[in-house]
């Protein structure tokens, strides 16, 4: 049974997938147009990996706020070569990106491989602790979503040009630091993915709904079962998905048998 108390743990991370959802359901629509699929993979891997050198480096370690802006110049680092990259080999671009997270990743495992707390870091980095995210926790990310979303609306432009890497690199840093790179890789590309062939004008709100709709019940069903929150999270956004372009596909057949029926 849900316990009531549990609201306390389960509010600030809603809070926190609504933070994440606020800026990654509109770069994932621009994810998918651009055709680079693995890139927000690559670079929440590489952002870890510029943790991980934080995290081993003890000099770098205590400096301030050294878990923030040494995953985020990784990223900036990535998404620049890879913005360079995609006006070079643009037809290799998205086998070059998917060479990018496996050379991180592999590069995150074998500097963690000495560590004693090297495989519990490397969880943490990929699956998160989203469950356990304090409300002091989403003070940075949500000044930085602020300052993302005010951008894209008031100059939607930034998303066609390079700019659009630099915005990325920036989330993705801040998200992988609470959700970790595969809920990021989820949010980015699930609820793009379940609107992707709906062309009404509420597809965005769509998208946010499908979005939220599987953080919700994920973090629920987490919270409930004492599951994996991540993992969860990850499960309910996949089965949200699915559920919205299953009834769009239904609704389609529906209207298409009617119109037959009327023609007739």
């Amino acid at each position: 049974m849900f316990d009531i108390n549990l609201l306390s743990i389960l509010l600030p991370a809603l809070a926190a997938g609504i933070l994440v959802l606020s800026t990654h359901v509109l770069l994932g629509q621009q994810v998918l147009k651009r055709g680079i699929i693995f890139i927000d993979l690559a670079i929440a891997q590489v952002a870890a990996l510029g943790a991980i050198v934080a995290h081993l480096n003890h000099d770098i370690a205590h400096l301030p706020f050294a878990n923030v802006w040494m995953p985020a110049l990784f990223a900036l680092l990535g998404a620049g070569l890879i913005a360079w990259l995609s006006k070079r080999m643009a037809d290799e671009l998205e086998a070059i990106i998917g060479c990018f997270y496996v050379l991180a990743a592999v590069a995150a495992m074998l500097m963690l491989s000495n560590d004693p707390h090297g495989a519990e870091m490397l969880k943490q980095l990929l699956s998160g602790q989203i469950l356990w995210v304090n409300w002091s926790q989403l003070i940075l990310p949500a000044c930085i979503s602020a300052i993302v979303l005010a951008l894209i609306v008031f100059k939607p432009n930034i998303l066609e040009g390079s700019g659009f890497y630099i915005l990325f690199a920036i989330v993705i840093t801040l998200s992988v630091e609470l959700v970790g790179v595969y809920l990021v890789f989820s949010t980015l590309i699930l609820p793009a993915l379940a609107v992707n062939k709906y062309r009404a004008k509420y597809r965005l709100a769509a998208a946010y709904f499908v979005g939220l709709s599987g953080y919700l019940f994920g973090l629920v069903l987490s919270a409930s079962f004492d599951l994996p929150s991540g993992a969860a999270i990850v499960a309910t956004l996949a089965v949200s998905a699915t559920l919205f372009r299953l009834t769009l596909h239904f609704l389609a057949n529906s209207k298409g048998v009617a119109d037959k029926e009327v023609g007739a």
